[in-house]
């Protein structure tokens, strides 16, 4: 690694430029929950069935997922400062693409580049760790993490705020200006970060294979992150109906969505930890607590204040998880640690997405109690797979 600044006091630079990477991290990730409070309005701008928004909020998630396997990977093969900031400056041409939305198909494609661009978390969390020892790797993690989630946390909140008194349009002109400012704070602030050897991207694509092939650890840790998400997943795609048949709206879902700052807390404490000799512990502890909040769900689904008590279990157990997961997987290889980051992503949102196709299939069939079953079911075959390390 090289450095494109001299200074006097390295640690207290550190700490500066983590706390600057942090704050990236959640302004960046906020790009991708900008829509959800604004689906109404843009609906009844465009003129538009509440179906098309679906499309748009999907191809949104979906835009993601295709920036982490095509877009994340490349901080191995290429300066990871660059990547970043360019990556960065594409979001602005992109939101304001968004911004000028007329039709569904430009607010279905524009809102897929949109969220391709939001990628950048999943590149700062790699130049992040290779900035510190191996023992401080945990806490790096569990502090980009932190802002992560409050960024996903408080977008929803300024995104709401600001559509009750401007055009939905000007919401994503000012995200827009946000990540050109914040393109040009990073390159003149952050250090270079060169790689081991340098790829192509059609070479690194085509090393995601091996590398995924190569590394068990990842392999296992990519399937607890994905059955930890899908637990994760299920509880939160059927709530909204479980809360409808005792009576409550949809209002009363997103306040149990703010509960979720709870994982902000739970981060740090649990990459620290994670560094310890036995980190399979602590993902069979907090898969334990993800089961134990069904088990609260299923006891408590007609009382919001049992809710509220499963929501910090569940949010606290999952988060320690994935977290640990993430520590882990981050010391494996450090001239591949942008490609094993983009796969074990890619493994963790399949397992969401598996669990959300599976909660509804349990709710036609069983209703809240399925659900209930289904989310324990995950949490506990996680723990199942991580056998092989607690016997190691």
């Amino acid at each position: 690694m090289t450095t494109s600044t001299s200074v006097r006091d390295p640690a207290l630079v550190r700490a500066a430029l983590m706390f600057l990477l942090t704050v990236a991290a959640a302004v960046s990730v906020a790009n991708l929950y900008y829509a959800q409070p604004l689906a109404a309005a843009i609906a009844e701008s465009l003129n538009i069935s509440p179906g098309a928004i679906g499309s748009a909020l999907m191809a949104t998630q979906a835009g993601y997922a295709l920036g982490m396997i095509t877009l994340a990977p490349l901080g191995d093969g290429r300066e990871r400062r660059r990547v970043i900031v360019v990556t960065l400056l594409v979001s602005v041409p992109a939101l304001l693409l968004l911004a000028s939305a007329r039709t569904v198909p430009m607010l279905v494609v524009s809102s897929l580049f949109v969220g391709m661009t939001s990628s950048v978390p999943q590149m700062i969390l790699p130049y992040a760790v290779n900035m510190v020892p191996v023992q401080e790797r945990g806490r790096v993690v569990g502090t980009i993490m932190s802002g992560l989630l409050t960024g996903i946390l408080l977008s929803r909140a300024a995104s709401g705020a600001l559509g009750a008194i401007l055009d939905w349009r000007l919401v994503f002109v000012l995200a827009a200006g946000l990540m050109l400012v914040l393109a040009v704070v990073l390159h003149l602030a952050l250090p270079t970060q060169t790689p081991t050897a340098a790829l192509g991207w059609v070479e690194t694509m085509r090393s995601l294979g091996p590398v995924w092939t190569s590394l068990p650890t990842l392999r296992r840790r990519a399937l607890v992150g994905g059955l930890g998400f899908a637990s994760f997943s299920v509880f939160w795609a059927m709530l909204s109906f479980q809360l409808d048949d005792i009576g409550h709206g949809s209002g009363a879902a997103g306040a149990f969505g703010v509960v979720g700052i709870v994982g902000v807390f739970v981060a740090p404490i649990a990459a620290r930890f994670a560094t310890g000799e036995r980190p399979a512990r602590i993902n069979v502890v907090a898969m334990a607590v993800t089961a134990l909040s069904f088990i609260v769900f299923f006891v408590g689904g007609q009382s919001l204040l049992a809710i509220g008590l499963g929501v910090v279990l569940l949010d606290a157990g999952v988060q320690a998880s994935h977290l640990t997961n993430q520590t882990v997987i981050f010391g494996l290889a450090p001239e591949l640690r942008s490609r094993i980051n983009s796969l074990y992503m890619v493994g963790y949102f399949v397992g969401g997405a598996v669990g959300t196709a599976l909660a509804a299939v349990a709710w036609s069939y069983a209703g809240w109690a399925g659900v209930c079953v289904l989310g324990g079911a995950f949490a506990l075959a996680a723990v199942v797979a991580l056998r092989a390390e607690l016997r190691s």
